[in-house]
């Protein structure tokens, strides 16, 4: 699988996405009765108005689909050899474009058709699930919570019976993913309710805070590397 993003995330990386994750679910369901991330949700709701010959309705609920499928085909292109030689960061090029289009939504009149905001903001949620995919040392998905849970159920079963601390460790860490995406989601809901489609701003304030954290962490590394090999003119690490 390409990837454009080659070092793990910390926790606190983790939860902020994790949040905004949950956040995109809320602000989506409740604007457009549609979910950003939960594309199987999406399909479920969408065999549903078929089945009742809802056929406008049914049509809506596949433009989100097709979006995340879009967004989850743009990180893969990123992440071609042939195409990273050209894009000198690519992590960066794609927090920043997830904050400018969030910007953007909000930025919009309330009576914007919905097809531009479900689209843009299913896109967003693609790039971000395609691009954060490991936690430490083990996969995570920080636009959902099915995966996680269960990884934190599992790890807290295995410290239970086998007293591993690596396992009590790894089922804490997962368990901050899950509440990080119930509150992004909560937060969300009162957002959304509040004040309506600007609210997204508030997604797009916490991917650029991340955007800083994770500049911040490659140029500590690129002093740390510099200072081992004070003439090395290497590029700065996994194109961030």
């Amino acid at each position: 699988m390409a990837t454009i993003h080659r070092r793990t995330d910390t926790l606190p990386v983790g939860a902020i996405l994790a949040s905004v994750g949950g956040f995109f679910d809320a602000y989506t369901f409740l604007r457009h009765g549609v979910f950003a991330n939960l594309q199987s949700g999406n399909v479920v709701l969408f065999c549903v108005q078929a089945t009742a010959r809802h056929w406008h309705a049914a049509v809506v609920l596949l433009v989100p689909v097709a979006a995340f499928v879009v967004g989850v085909l743009a990180v893969e292109v990123l992440g071609v050899p042939r195409v990273g030689r050209l894009v000198r960061r690519p992590l960066r090029l794609v927090l920043t474009l997830q904050i400018a289009l969030l910007a953007m939504i909000a930025a919009l009149p309330d009576g914007a058709p919905a097809p531009v905001t479900t689209v843009t903001v299913s896109f967003v949620a693609a790039l971000q699930f395609s691009t954060f995919t490991t936690l430490r040392d083990a996969p995570y998905a920080t636009v959902m919570t099915s995966g996680n849970l269960r990884t934190s159920v599992v790890a807290a079963y295995q410290w239970t019976v086998g007293k591993d601390p690596a396992a009590a460790r790894r089922a804490g860490r997962y368990a901050v993913m899950v509440g990080a995406f119930a509150v992004g989601a909560v937060v969300g809901a009162i957002c959304t309710r509040t004040v309506g489609t600007p609210a997204i701003a508030v997604a797009a304030v916490l991917l650029t805070a991340v955007l800083v954290m994770l500049v911040r962490e490659t140029r500590r590394l690129e002093r740390r590397r510099t200072g081992m090999e004070p003439s090395s003119s290497t590029p700065s690490p996994n194109g961030r």
